[in-house]
């Protein structure tokens, strides 16, 4: 008996003991609920009670290279609703048709959505958004907004781009450094009940947005307009499908101006110009996507006689010709089973190497072309850059369509030296040249040039890549020479202004097919001759009537020039009264 007390009272004490531990346990839990983890589930409680409102950073600015601003932004609002808060639902339907100018069908459907919070209209004007906050109907939230906003419309549409409903950049220097540009939305958190109503009284917690940076681009606003004020002239003039005008320092690849007309409004980039007739079986986006292409950078062509330079730079480098080798043009040349013509019917007759690029004289350039083979001609267009993309900083950039290397025979030696059977990009083509006259350095044509924030401070500045030696200096030199003899004696003379040197070559192409009769008229130039600090590039795409590069083209680059030149404070030499008289007379 005595055994069974003592071993009662042990399992009574080990019970007690058990209960003791299980308290212990449970009263630091409720210790570490209640004191060290209080905070968290006080936050975590908060946070299912609280709803989240987004705001909108603004969005950073693109700025000219003189603090031009050309992308900005509109305060604008946006209102929406939120179903369980809503008290007088028909009185909110009717205030938000009439405020904002909408259906009722398309309201109601809205407010009486079982959602969180529903979106009505974004971007609306401030003083609108005022009335329906001071309306004060429960459920109907108003929110500061921003737009982007675009001061000068049309100018340089395909290169600034533009941003969507999110803020985004889509297209254009917009979506190449929206990282920089977008900023960091904020937000406001307001208090709710179990049943997600609004508590009357309660604070809000607000987070701030933090602005985007400002882009600061090479783009000068002067030359942009001088460039499609002038392309806007000859489409007209030529009734042309289209035109590209592109402006750039041949010495560090800074783009000034890069103009495509027909451009569009920035501020409207979802319309389609009113006469536009979207034809049977085509989607109304494909025609938004084709007016938003940069003719400068998304689309090729063949280059036609401004290739010739290039032609010209690898023969001279190879040493495969002399400035006074001798030529003979009766109109055109025999290549295998070909017979490939000269511009000019007649011939050329005797001519040196310096009159060949003076006459763009297609016998000339497919001799030269022969005799630097396959094999070395491939070489060079490697050297240049040529079957590489130029690294702009714009999406969609094409590629150059060149033939396999294996594939090149006789005849397609002979056409690809004076410029056709394959195609390139403007801008490779104005970046290329500006290697080869700048003595040797293959630079990356580019608009962004550094990145400040809402102080003015810069914050990052872009370096660019570039190729030293992809011609000598000497054949640099030359070339300058050359292609100023072409402008002040040869086909580029009615790109010539007194008192500059300017240096160029002009080009006609056919377009593909052939039979369509279809022409590109260009002209490629530079100034000064000696020390070119810009060059140009226009390309006018099936103009109507003469469509000659050195007859149309050519005049519009003399035309900017004579703006842009003196602008950039390059000096006009004084030449004698005789030789202005003279050249007027020549019509150059």
């Amino acid at each position: 008996m005595e055994r069974l007390k003592t071993f009662q009272k042990k399992k009574l004490l080990v019970f007690m003991l058990f209960v003791l531990l299980g308290l212990g346990v449970v009263i630091g839990k409720l210790v570490k609920l209640m004191i060290f983890d209080s905070q968290h589930y006080e936050e975590t409680s908060q946070a299912l009670h609280e709803r989240e409102r987004e705001i909108k950073a603004a969005r950073g600015r693109i700025l000219d290279r003189n603090g031009i601003v050309l992308a900005d932004n509109k305060s604008v609002c946006t209102v929406s609703v939120i179903y369980n808060q809503i008290e007088e639902p028909e009185q909110v339907i009717e205030l938000l048709c009439r405020e904002l100018g909408l259906g009722e069908e398309e309201v109601r459907k809205k407010v009486e959505k079982l959602s969180s919070r529903e979106c009505i209209k974004s971007n609306v004007p401030q003083d609108v958004g005022e009335r329906i906050r001071q309306a004060n109907l429960a459920g109907v939230k108003v929110d500061e907004d921003y737009k982007r906003y675009y001061p000068f419309d049309e100018l340089a549409s395909k290169v600034l781009g533009f941003t969507g409903g999110d803020n985004q950049g889509i297209i254009g220097l917009e979506v190449v450094y929206d990282k920089y540009l977008q900023g960091e939305s904020g937000m406001i958190l307001t208090l709710t009940d179990a049943a997600g109503i609004e508590i009357k009284n309660a604070s809000e917690r607000r987070k701030d947005p933090v602005d985007g940076n400002d882009l600061t681009i090479s783009m000068d606003y002067n030359m942009q307009k001088y460039a499609m004020q002038a392309a806007h002239k000859v489409m007209e003039e030529k009734n042309a499908d289209s035109v590209s005008v592109i402006l750039m320092n041949p010495q560090n690849g800074e783009l000034y101006a890069m103009a495509n007309v027909p451009e569009f409004n920035l501020n409207q980039p979802y319309e389609l110009p009113e006469s536009t007739v979207v034809p049977a079986g085509q989607e109304e986006f494909d025609l938004l996507n084709q007016m938003w292409r940069n003719g400068c950078i998304n689309d090729t062509y063949e280059p036609g006689s401004t290739f010739k330079i290039i032609t010209s730079a690898a023969a001279l480098e190879a040493d495969v010709v002399k400035l006074d080798d001798s030529f003979f043009c009766p109109g055109y040349i025999m290549v295998e089973d070909r017979r490939i013509r000269c511009h000019k019917a007649g011939g050329h007759g005797s001519e040196d190497f310096v009159h060949g690029i003076m006459n763009s004289c297609n016998p000339v350039f497919i001799d030269v072309g022969l005799r630097l083979g396959t094999d070395r001609f491939y070489d060079y267009f490697n050297q240049f850059g040529l079957l590489e993309k130029t690294n702009v900083d714009l999406p969609g950039e094409a590629g150059t369509i060149m033939h396999k290397k294996e594939n090149i025979g006789q005849v397609e030696l002979a056409t690809i030296s004076f410029g056709q059977s394959f195609q390139i990009t403007p801008l490779k083509l104005a970046a290329t040249v500006s290697g080869l006259i700048n003595g040797g350095n293959l630079v990356t044509p580019h608009f962004g040039v550094s990145v400040q924030n809402k102080d003015g401070e810069t914050v990052k500045t872009f370096e660019y890549e570039s190729k030293e030696g992809i011609v000598s200096e000497e054949t640099s030199e030359t070339m300058r020479y050359l292609l100023e003899q072409v402008v002040s004696e040869g086909s580029g003379k009615n790109a010539a202004i007194a008192g500059f040197s300017i240096g160029g070559k002009t080009a006609t192409s056919q377009t593909l097919p052939r039979s369509a009769k279809k022409y590109i008229s260009s002209f490629l130039g530079f100034a000064p001759a000696e020390n070119p600090q810009i060059l140009g590039l226009i390309v006018i795409r099936d103009p109507q009537g003469v469509y000659y590069g050195g007859t149309i083209a050519a005049p519009v680059m003399k035309e900017i020039f004579e703006n842009v030149l003196p602008y950039l404070g390059v000096e006009r030499k004084e030449i004698a009264e005789e030789a202005e008289e003279e050249t007027a007379a020549a019509g150059y």
